[in-house]
């Protein structure tokens, strides 16, 4: 063997021993990990560091509680202070009652905001919701009624009106989801029900709104991650997440002329009524866990990407955009 041939292969040899060196030092770190219950913890919340609360098994029958939620979602945001963003402004929110939607309620009163709730039956909930828009100062319309129905939504939009003068943001954020494990589970009557609710409200909903809408007024949608990438068992939701996200954009290239912004939120999974009301209970303790973060989102980490949307002085050179809020990397 020659001198050259000789030292190639210590070479080799050097950098094998060395690689398994870096292998074995991290093997031994994995067992320690897994023997102490280390590893992967969940990224904390804003101005938390406790970690996240843990989800117990539970199911709800739709359309779902948020009274009923264990653990209560956090929607208040105590850690966000407003400063005027959407003074006398008015917003109709659509799921207003709870969730996400009661979370916006809540930041868009705070923001100096009135707010008009559209909501299905969650009376109880939503009656909590208009406490705490009231609680910031700010007046609260409750509006019962089904979005599938555009005369009900011409309704809703015109009540709000009437009530406050004027209306100048559309929150688009009911929704209706049903997991399934094939597409052979989804009846005609499924599909069109999803769809109905998810895509045809925010078209009858728009639609109704924007004869009362003034230059500087805006449309919120909120869309999904699983609009971004799909679900194997959201298929019928995910493709009205899709199409909420395709219907922004190109209604927001319609209206740019009117000076009226249109934009989407697509959240990653959130604590709220919607998903015990679908998935089984015991898939309920691992919700969220798979996101990069290692846990659900919590409302009140939603509401502020609503408020930067809604406010001119944060986004009045913004439209036709699908924000992602996903507690995820590389979401798009």
């Amino acid at each position: 063997m020659s001198t050259q041939d000789r030292n190639v292969g210590q070479a080799i040899a050097a950098t094998v021993g060395k690689h398994q060196d870096i292998q074995a030092e991290q093997d031994r770190k994995d067992r320690q990990a897994a023997h102490t219950g280390q590893g992967k913890s969940p990224a904390p919340g804003p101005q938390r560091d406790e970690p996240a609360p843990p989800l117990p098994a539970q199911h709800q029958t739709k359309p779902g509680h948020e009274a009923a939620l264990d653990p209560a979602p956090r929607y208040a945001a105590p850690h966000y202070r407003g400063s005027g963003k959407l003074q006398n402004r008015v917003a109709l929110i659509t799921g207003g009652d709870s969730g996400i939607g009661r979370a916006v309620a809540v930041l868009y009163a705070r923001e100096g905001a009135d707010v008009a709730i559209v909501y299905l039956s969650e009376h109880e909930d939503a009656r909590v919701t208009q406490a705490e828009v009231e609680r910031e100062g700010r007046r609260c319309l409750l509006i019962p009624g089904d979005v599938k129905d555009a005369a009900f939504c011409r309704m809703a939009a015109q009540r709000t009106v009437t009530t406050f003068g004027s209306l100048d943001i559309l929150v688009n954020n009911a929704a209706f989801q049903e997991h399934s494990h094939a597409i052979e589970d989804l009846t005609d009557a499924r599909w069109e029900e999803t769809f109905r609710v998810n895509i045809h409200g925010y078209f009858h909903m728009a639609k109704a709104a924007l004869p009362h809408m003034e230059r500087h007024g805006c449309i919120i949608n909120t869309g999904s991650v699983v609009g971004l990438r799909g679900s194997k068992e959201l298929l019928d939701y995910a493709s009205t997440k899709g199409a909420i996200h395709a219907f922004t954009k190109a209604l927001a290239s319609q209206l740019i002329g009117r000076g009226i912004r249109v934009n989407a939120v697509a959240p990653g999974p959130v604590w709220t009524p919607l998903n015990p009301a679908d998935r089984p209970a015991e898939e309920i303790p691992d919700f969220g866990k798979g996101t990069d973060m290692g846990r659900v989102a919590q409302p009140e980490e939603l509401s502020p990407a609503y408020v930067f949307l809604a406010a001119p002085a944060c986004s009045s050179y913004i439209t036709g955009i699908v924000l992602p809020v996903t507690g995820s990397v590389g979401a798009i």
